[in-house]
């Protein structure tokens, strides 16, 4: 079941986010989310969360600021339910394109993207820190919709 991420569940996903990311997003970036009107949502199974996604809308366009699967579900088509799910939410907004940006290392998101559509359309150098303090270069991916 996806449903509105609630700010009760933000100490849950904080622990999400300390598992699968070397520079988690802070609890204050969510709740900024929040007032800031992007949707953010929360992907359930058996009353536990599985997943979640943050999508912002500008004018004509959309942009995926996260999307998370716990490692403990990864491999069991989550990601894929989520990301179908914010697609069909921007197409609800008009949005023409959404875009994303996906760390050059992650290759099986970067695959999950492109099998809905997605086309690589540039590049950020630099863009993610990692540890050690290197960077890696985020991709930039875009979904032309049509409707």
């Amino acid at each position: 079941m996806i449903r509105k991420m609630e700010r009760s569940d933000l100490a849950e996903i904080i622990k999400i986010e300390a598992k699968v990311y070397p520079f988690p997003w802070s609890q204050q970036i969510f709740i900024d989310s929040m007032d800031a009107s992007a949707l953010l949502v929360v992907l359930e199974m058996h009353q536990q969360i599985v997943g979640y996604a943050v999508l912002s809308h500008g004018v004509g366009e959309s942009e995926i600021l996260n999307i998370v699967v716990t490692p403990e579900a990864q491999g069991k088509g989550y990601g894929d339910i989520l990301l179908h799910w914010v697609i069909e939410q921007a197409r609800k907004v008009n949005s023409e394109t959404i875009f994303l940006e996906v760390r050059a290392s992650n290759l099986v998101a970067q695959n999950l993207y492109q099998k809905v559509g997605f086309n690589e359309i540039g590049e950020r150098r630099g863009y993610y820190r990692v540890k050690g303090g290197a960077r890696e270069d985020a991709l930039v991916f875009a979904l032309q919709l049509f409707f």
